[in-house]
């Protein structure tokens, strides 16, 4: 079955419920064959005690839209996908606003996948570049 950009976003941002990306407020905002969009919103709840963004905030929304990229990219209903390995650089901090996470694909391979994602502001301006690796496994 086809959905639209539109549907798709909201049957994925639907299945957030309950999870993390609810705690977080993570919402998926677009849904292209090349890349995965998700957002953020940047306040005490995700902030350090100095009021900035927190590291892992940032590297759970991260994770969140690569491994989300990696299961609608690699197209089979039949496997899970789990994040084996992350490296984040944190290069600017924010304390208000939205993040935006763009995963776009570097490897698809059957069972691995590499990702690139920058995080970004609302300007567009690079707050921290990652890097994820996933895994595609047989569900059971």
């Amino acid at each position: 079955m086809e959905y639209t950009e539109q549907e798709l976003l909201d049957k994925v941002n639907a299945r957030n419920k309950g999870t993390l990306m609810e705690t977080l407020e993570i919402e998926f905002v677009e849904i292209k064959d090349d890349k995965i969009v998700a957002r953020m919103p940047v306040g005490p709840r995700v902030h350090q005690p100095d009021g900035v963004l927190h590291g892992g905030a940032t590297v759970a929304l991260a994770e969140t839209v690569g491994s989300f990229a990696a299961f609608l990219f690699l197209g089979n209903k039949d496997v899970q996908v789990r994040g084996i390995d992350i490296a984040a650089n944190h290069v600017k901090g924010i304390s208000e606003g939205y993040v935006y996470a763009t995963a776009t694909m570097l490897h698809k391979g059957r069972t691995l996948q590499l990702f690139d994602i920058p995080v970004t502001n609302e300007k567009g301006e690079l707050i921290s570049q990652i890097k994820l690796s996933t895994i595609a496994l047989n569900k059971r």
